[in-house]
């Protein structure tokens, strides 16, 4: 209040003298500049905020990508899009059927339950029987997401103490390490590579970890890098989370997405046992085309189910109720949509291995997932893998996602997505086998550049 009054009396001088002539003013703005804070204009205030979340990410590297594509785009240049993995197929046929039927009736424009109508429970616990022959109990062991991704984000806040350690893989998706670092915790790395070699450095990583991680975070196959888990891998995962008491949280948004038709990848839940320590995310996104529907699934642990059902019910009233019907269509429904999609995407595999390599650009064929994990061609890699993918758009104008988005082990690799047809991706090949062959005079002008980061 003290200082309300003084900036309101200095506004006028009320000295009684009429020869003042607000000559008193002068000592009184002297006691206004002392005492009295100035005033900031509301657009400012937010500027001179530091948002505690906001300041434990790093910047979004894909949003720099992003930019240049845009404006590039702008000008009119077809920019051949390989970077997010966004599918380009249609949901099937049946699924937007049911959704259509479902949607604008009454009763089904209302909340939903935050945690999955016992409907589309039911079908995801069904689906895990036919396909790795494990069986669930919908009403506890099933919880419906609105993504994988929001999924992960809200484990992570339902199991997170503050300075708690989560061990990630390094490469990874943003969200596995990101989820964590929003809700206070902090991530160590590990390799992401699915082989023995993995586990000293886990044990290494319980060892000097401090406080003791909580959890481990896996995917396979995994994201960017398209490695695939065996069974056996994950009987020692799991072993070795129920040694060290930690939780697995298990990412398999990509399991059916995979390329040899002998060998699918498996569920971490197959191991007997895993239920006790681990949770799985899978995904509608890839599976059937719905990535813009929302709709993915957490499975396994009764207890830490609980504590993400628990979380959410604060936050979501759970997907559009005709969304969660569409999607019960679409895992009680027939294969064959499963079968069309994955031997479309084969076929843009090949022909992207086929034709980069032709364009000099040569690396395996990936045996799952929608991308292929590409280490930068050597005479660019000082670059790193953000200069070199915004080159790319500059001089092939093809967009890939670069690998320091995943972590800092992903900077001499980029992302590339098969989410376009096989005469676009022969179309981005072409594009940069003649930015290769013009190489040495393009690399007169970028040598010197800095790598990223």
């Amino acid at each position: 209040m003290r200082r309300t009054r003084i900036h309101r009396f200095l506004r006028f001088c009320l000295c009684p003298d009429e020869r003042c002539g607000g000559k008193h003013l002068l000592r009184k703005e002297v006691i206004r500049a002392k005492y009295v804070q100035p005033v900031i204009p509301a657009e400012d205030l937010f500027e001179m905020t530091d948002f505690h979340r906001i300041k434990r990410l790093p910047p979004y590297v894909f949003e720099q990508v992003n930019k240049i594509k845009a404006a590039e785009r702008a000008k009119g240049v077809d920019i051949i899009d390989l970077g997010m993995g966004n599918p380009d197929l249609p949901a099937p046929k049946h699924v937007i059927e049911k959704l259509v039927e479902t949607a604008g009736k009454p009763r089904t424009d209302r909340y939903s339950a935050s945690k999955g109508i016992g409907g589309l429970r039911r079908a995801q616990a069904n689906y895990y029987e036919r396909r790795f022959g494990v069986k669930l109990n919908p009403e506890t062991q099933v919880v419906a997401t609105l993504g994988s991704k929001e999924g992960f984000a809200n484990m992570a806040q339902a199991i997170t103490g503050p300075g708690d350690v989560v061990l990630v893989p390094n490469p990874s998706y943003p969200i596995h390490a990101f989820g964590f670092l929003m809700a206070g915790g902090v991530i160590r790395s590990v390799p992401a590579e699915p082989t023995p070699a993995m586990f000293p450095a886990l044990e290494r990583a319980m060892m000097h970890s401090v406080p003791k991680p909580i959890a481990l975070v896996t995917c396979y196959p995994a994201n960017p890098t398209a490695y695939v888990a065996t069974l056996d891998f994950y009987r020692d995962l799991v072993a070795f989370a129920k040694k060290h008491e930690i939780i697995l949280l298990s990412d398999l948004a990509y399991a059916e997405v995979y390329f040899d038709e002998n060998n699918p990848p498996p569920s971490m839940l197959q191991v007997p046992g895993a239920i006790d320590v681990a949770v799985e995310f899978t995904s509608m996104s890839k599976t059937f085309s719905m990535a813009g529907w929302r709709m993915g699934f957490a499975v396994g642990n009764e207890r830490l189910l609980a504590a993400l059902a628990r979380v959410k019910s604060y936050l979501d009233y759970g997907a559009y109720t005709p969304i969660q019907v569409a999607a019960a269509a679409a895992l009680n429904g027939p294969d064959d949509c499963i079968r069309e999609m994955r031997e479309i995407y084969r076929k843009r595999r090949d022909a992207l291995v086929e034709s980069f390599g032709k364009a000099g650009w040569e690396f395996p064929a990936p045996e799952a997932s929608m991308f292929a994990w590409v280490a930068i061609p050597e005479k660019f890699r000082h670059l790193g893998s953000l200069e070199f993918s915004k080159l790319l758009i500059e001089k092939a104008e093809v967009a890939v996602a670069p690998g320091i988005g995943f972590g800092e082990h992903g900077d001499d690799y980029v992302r590339i997505a098969i989410v376009e047809n096989e005469q676009r991706i022969r179309q981005a090949a072409r594009n940069i086998g003649r930015f290769l062959k013009s190489a040495d005079a393009t690399l007169h002008n970028v040598i010197q550049m800095p790598k990223a980061g």
